[in-house]
């Protein structure tokens, strides 16, 4: 006959312990939500990347190689920067790095009556506070600042660029030099008759891949423009 071992109270107090963990679980996943009407947060898509990419000029310095980040936001010329440090008492060295002070900005356009989203350093940051805001420092025209930009600055100048209000105030600026609008150059060569035709064009490509010049003659009673074609090699013994 096998004899009956007593139940210990070790036995008991884990036998609870597994009871009591088995409910608990059941009552948490009980009161867990299983549906809710609240929509999840989003990341807010940077402007730059609502700008339509086919329609914009090719940024004439390419994309940035190193620390690409910057190809992102307005990184102005943070990089990341290398060094070591150094321990007080046994002045071992130890490799780090630095990377910059970057953060995300909403900023207000007057020009685009909107706020951009950007990526951008407490550099850029203090430049575009002393310069007036995001639009004065977007629309410099020097080659540092183009450098600057990145391509995510290059799409947001443009962007500013198409806007109503700089339009305006570049069509004003014309006007006050005493230029013509720009839509007018544009088609100056249209409304007065003098718009080249593709036998002259042809004609034209000709005398430059031969290396022929160009010599203006004087007008005539009917203000018609003779062009007199000579070749290099006898303007050059006349001369």
């Amino acid at each position: 006959m096998a004899s009956l071992r007593p139940v210990t109270s070790r036995c008991l107090f884990a036998a609870a312990s597994k009871t009591s963990t088995t409910v608990a679980a059941t009552v948490a996943s009980s009161s867990r939500r299983t549906f809710t009407t609240t929509a999840p947060t989003q990341r807010q898509t940077p402007t730059h990347l609502t700008v339509p990419k086919e329609q914009i000029p090719d940024y004439p310095y390419g994309p940035f190689r190193t620390y690409k980040q910057r190809n992102s936001g307005l990184y102005g010329t943070s990089k990341i920067r290398f060094g070591n440090t150094i321990s007080a008492k046994w002045q071992i060295k130890a490799a780090t790095h630095w990377k910059p002070n970057r953060h995300t900005k909403r900023l207000w356009s007057p020009s685009l009556n909107m706020f951009v989203r950007t990526r951008l350093t407490t550099g850029v940051l203090r430049t575009i506070d002393k310069l007036g805001g995001i639009d004065n420092y977007l629309l410099g025209a020097k080659a540092r600042r183009l450098k600057e930009l990145g391509p995510a600055g290059w799409r947001l100048r443009w962007k500013v660029m198409q806007s109503g209000p700089v339009q305006e105030r570049w069509a004003r600026e014309r006007e006050a030099m005493g230029l013509p609008p720009k839509a007018h150059d544009l088609l100056v060569a249209e409304l007065s008759g003098a718009a080249p035709s593709a036998e002259l064009m042809g004609e034209m490509d000709r005398m430059l891949a031969q290396e022929e010049e160009f010599v203006i003659g004087e007008e005539t009673d009917g203000d018609e423009v003779l062009l007199n074609v000579k070749e290099t090699s006898e303007t050059t013994k006349t001369a």
